[in-house]
């Protein structure tokens, strides 16, 4: 019998899993598996989302403009040379769609965001992974990886899901090394975590390079993942090849509204990162403990820490990720990301991150 059959880079692609957000036998588990801002969304942009409840049953301005403008004045960029989409994931998602052919490549690093791979396949790119080195990404592998074939490097910095990032000068010679026709996306989603407004270098090299796009997202330290925010900046040839694709009104009206005054209150997201580097520290503090036991702690500059797990025994990653979620924390195994041997845990407040770690010092001493 005939049927419609899908185009066969389709079927390659593996679906992304999101963080699992129940844990058995606990009605609210901590969830520290897809690293949300566990303080929350700015109350600003909590009273701005209830406020334009009355205007759900108006198309938003599909254009963004006046979140644009705002995005432009606080990184010093040209409001017509910002995109916004749902989330940055959309604008990932688009710029193979544009960019590659089937049969071209696309290099990102290994150990890096799911959604690269999935946004290569999506237009029957073959995405190829780069060797990182101790989780950070490596530039010469990168570069070793390129083919003539190639159309689109992916470079999230800082990483997820190892947490590592590489400097302003490393991100400059990744570029210098590249083909003037293969397009370098950095994705920022973490930037906001780092105490520069542009830590990586990213932000200025899209205002100049021709072929330097940056993302960034509202769904980290703003704290709106649930109503799916981002936006994307670089040369005005590529936005405008983006504004072709995007769909015609990718934001809604109240998440407009909660992130054109998320981006009012820096004070929250400067509270939060302050926060977060309290937190992040103490949870590395915690794990390193355990050294001697086979737990590493990979360096974070972001919301998270990776852990690396010895392979077996009843310190495994798997094992312990059961263990916390009996205890009521939910954490991220990676064995779908090339990493069996680690968890990824989120940072949480100051009562979840003590939770976790007296959850971990109970399962080792049990071990």
């Amino acid at each position: 019998m005939m049927k419609p059959v899908p185009n066969p880079w389709i079927s390659q692609i593996s679906a992304y899993v999101p963080g699992s957000a129940k844990a058995g036998g606990h009605a609210k588990p901590v969830k520290l598996s897809s690293n949300e801002n566990p303080w929350g969304a700015s109350p600003h942009a909590m009273a701005a989302l209830q406020a334009a409840a009355g205007e759900i049953h108006r198309y938003p301005d599909g254009t963004a403009a006046v979140l644009r403008e705002k995005i432009a004045a606080l990184h010093g960029l040209d409001a017509d040379r910002i995109v916004c989409g749902t989330g940055s994931d959309e604008i990932l998602q688009l710029l193979p769609l544009i960019y590659c052919r089937p049969g071209d490549s696309l290099v990102h690093v290994r150990h890096g965001f799911m959604v690269y791979p999935i946004a290569a396949r999506r237009a029957g790119a073959e995405p190829i992974a780069a060797a990182d080195r101790d989780y950070v990404a490596d530039v010469d592998a990168i570069l070793a990886s390129v083919r003539a074939n190639t159309r689109i490097i992916f470079l999230a910095n800082p990483n997820n899901p190892t947490g590592t990032m590489i400097s302003a000068a490393e991100v400059a010679r990744l570029h210098a090394g590249l083909r003037a026709d293969v397009l370098l996306v950095i994705d920022q989603a973490y930037a906001e975590y780092l105490d520069e407004a542009d830590p990586d270098g990213g932000l200025a090299l899209a205002r100049t390079a021709p072929n330097v796009i940056v993302t960034r997202t509202f769904s980290k330290i703003y704290g709106l993942g649930g109503i799916r925010v981002g936006w994307g900046t670089g040369p005005a040839e590529v936005i405008a090849e983006l504004n072709r694709v995007r769909a015609p009104f990718p934001i809604s009206v109240p998440a407009l509204a909660a992130a054109e005054a998320a981006i009012d209150d820096q004070a929250f997201v400067d509270d939060c990162r302050r926060r977060n580097a309290e937190q992040r520290a103490i949870l590395t503090d915690a794990i390193s403990l355990h050294g001697n036991r086979g737990l590493r702690a990979v360096p974070s500059v972001a919301n998270f820490v990776l852990m690396e797990c010895p392979q077996n025994g009843p310190l495994a990653a798997g094992t312990l990720q059961q263990g916390l979620m009996e205890l009521g924390f939910i954490t991220r195994w990676l064995p779908g990301q090339g990493l069996p041997h680690c968890l990824r845990i989120t940072v949480g407040t100051a009562g979840e991150t003590a939770g976790v770690i007296a959850a971990l010092n109970q399962l080792v001493a049990a071990a």
